[in-house]
């Protein structure tokens, strides 16, 4: 190995040491069903403040609020909504019940995975943090008070990241299918997701 590769895997592994840590999806209590039951979804608003930082810096943890490559290049903020929105949509769309109801969330990070991590890091995280409410759609009364969703995710590398793109799971999918899983849990009628797990993120 020549010296200059030694140095740049000294340098990667002090980055990645850095970044190691604990990570987890936890959103408190959760809503109990017997509630949520009675709900039916008639939209959701996800919005990324103007004030969180964006970079498009393809190093392995960019210092950001909002990190995203998974789209072409163009309006970070907006393409994170969008997943967001997505994401929440998928998991709320099996309320039925009678009452109208919107959904809305904050987001406070969205920290992806960068080209540079897919391809060189061990192991990498998604970081995504957001603020959750539920608001009566007719008379816009807040029917839950809002709370902080951490929906952090395993991101994959490699070639494991090769082979779920291949497989049409990219990033964009799996942190959809992500978002959409933790929706459910909170609503109280699908899987409880929330865990803590390690690994190397931001």
């Amino acid at each position: 190995m020549g010296l200059s590769r030694i140095l740049v895997s000294g340098l990667m592994a002090l980055v990645l040491t850095g970044c190691a840590g604990n990570w987890e999806v936890d959103y408190g209590d959760g809503l109990p069903a017997d509630v949520t039951k009675n709900w039916r979804l008639a939209d959701v608003v996800a919005v990324v403040p103007e004030s969180l930082s964006v970079s498009n810096a393809n190093t392995f943890a960019p210092n950001a609020d909002i990190v995203w490559h998974g789209d072409p290049f163009g309006d970070r903020k907006a393409q994170v909504a969008a997943i967001v929105d997505r994401g929440i949509t998928q998991g709320a769309s099996e309320l039925s019940g009678t009452r109208p109801v919107t959904i809305t969330a904050l987001v406070e990070e969205f920290h992806g995975v960068t080209p540079m991590a897919v391809a060189r890091a061990p192991a990498a995280v998604h970081n995504i943090t957001y603020l959750i409410q539920v608001i009566d759609a007719s008379t816009g009364q807040p029917l839950t008070q809002q709370e902080r969703i951490q929906a952090d995710l395993e991101a994959f590398v490699g070639n494991a990241a090769v082979a779920s793109a291949i497989n049409g799971k990219t990033q964009k999918v799996r942190i959809t299918n992500h978002l959409a899983a933790v929706t459910r849990g909170w609503l109280g009628f699908g899987p409880d997701q929330r865990r803590e797990f390690s690994g190397f993120g931001r």
